[in-house]
């Protein structure tokens, strides 16, 4: 039933204008958001035999978001991920990165990034430092990050705002070396976040 109310909005929205957005960060109303889970996910890239990279997901994110319109180096921001979401195109292979030699979700079953500074970088473009906690191991991080716009949601009327974040850390600096094939994939692993955010209306 759930089902047919997105698609029957998404039909409206199609068939009616085009939803108010905007891409200046400044439109964004100032205050507290809960990261909208359904539409954020974590990417990450490894070099493969040094002639590709093999893509993954995390598709299970909570987060919040305290945004300041007016001085965005004061905002802050705080991700948690579930490990055991991994999804990769091998079955076999999730098996194996959630286990006791890679990830180890059994002991580590989240990772979770805050963030200690925020500078802007231009109109619509940042970089946001934090730490890193990943398989027990808590690292500096920094993200570059776009904003992607803000806009009211079609279904629950609330603001909603998109950021697009890259960043490239070692998997050997959070102690992932147990790999029975780490001879084959690459160090530096490249990681892409897609993350939206809901405003919270007191």
């Amino acid at each position: 039933m759930r089902h047919g109310v997105y698609v029957s909005v998404a039909l409206l929205a199609l068939a009616g204008p085009a939803l108010a957005q905007s891409a200046d960060p400044r439109q964004a109303p100032t205050g507290s958001y809960a990261l909208e889970t359904r539409h954020s996910q974590v990417l990450f890239a490894i070099p493969h035999l040094g002639i590709t990279e093999y893509f993954g997901r995390f598709d299970k994110l909570s987060g919040t978001l305290t945004y300041n319109a007016a001085s965005p180096e004061k905002s802050a921001v705080n991700i948690t991920i579930d490990m055991t979401s991994i999804d990769t195109p091998s079955h076999e292979l999730m098996g194996e990165l959630m286990g006791a030699g890679v990830f180890d979700t059994a002991k580590y079953p989240t990772a979770t990034f805050k963030s200690t500074s925020v500078t802007r970088t231009g109109a619509n473009t940042g970089t946001i430092s934090g730490e890193l906690t990943l398989h027990g191991v808590t690292k500096p991080v920094k993200l570059d990050v776009t904003f992607g716009g803000v806009t009211s949601d079609p279904v629950s009327g609330a603001d909603d705002i998109g950021f697009h974040a890259t960043a490239t850390v070692k998997r050997t600096d959070f102690g992932i070396t147990g790999m029975v094939w780490e001879s084959y994939v690459g160090d530096d692993v490249k990681l892409t976040i897609e993350a939206m955010f809901q405003h919270r209306k007191n």
